[in-house]
């Protein structure tokens, strides 16, 4: 898969935990994509999350979107792959991101570190998740990676459809 950038906030020993993560950009049959809104920390971000062990990277994609956006999906293309060096929590994370088409809705299935975090559902254009991620004001930390790393991944998204 394609690196599309490194993404970098300051030094880094050579002792980081490493993290990778599957995510996507999906389109049902409106021509709408799903997003989530963090609303307790005010960012955007696209649905996906790690990989856990024994799941390859599609796998962890559709127990993702399953959980987040209550989805069944079909991948049709790869997007690209962000690294991500956040020196504060000493990690190292690899997202790979993929293109899809909806093909169920679902109820989701939140974990409950993202209901805490007040995730909701949104159903917007292409063009309407990157004004929302580009408008984003992340309150912490992880949020500023999140924002740069998924406006990446739609800006890409649009060049590529």
């Amino acid at each position: 898969m394609k690196l599309l950038k490194t993404i970098q906030d300051g030094d880094f020993s050579n002792d980081f935990k490493i993290r990778e993560a599957s995510r996507a950009v999906l389109i049902d049959e409106n021509g709408l994509v799903p997003i989530l809104f963090v609303s307790k920390f005010k960012y955007h971000k696209l649905p996906g999350g790690g990989i856990e062990k024994g799941e390859d990277n599609i796998q962890a994609l559709q127990r993702e979107i399953k959980e987040e956006v209550g989805s069944d999906i079909k991948v049709s293309g790869e997007i690209g792959k962000i690294i991500e060096f956040r020196s504060e929590w000493n990690l190292k994370q690899t997202s790979y991101c993929y293109l899809g088409k909806i093909l169920s809705k679902g109820d989701q299935k939140l974990e409950p570190d993202e209901i805490e975090e007040k995730y909701e559902l949104l159903w917007v254009t292409l063009d309407e998740a990157i004004e929302l991620v580009k408008k984003d004001k992340p309150e912490n930390y992880e949020g500023k990676f999140i924002q740069e790393r998924d406006l990446l991944f739609l800006v890409t998204t649009k060049q590529i459809i």
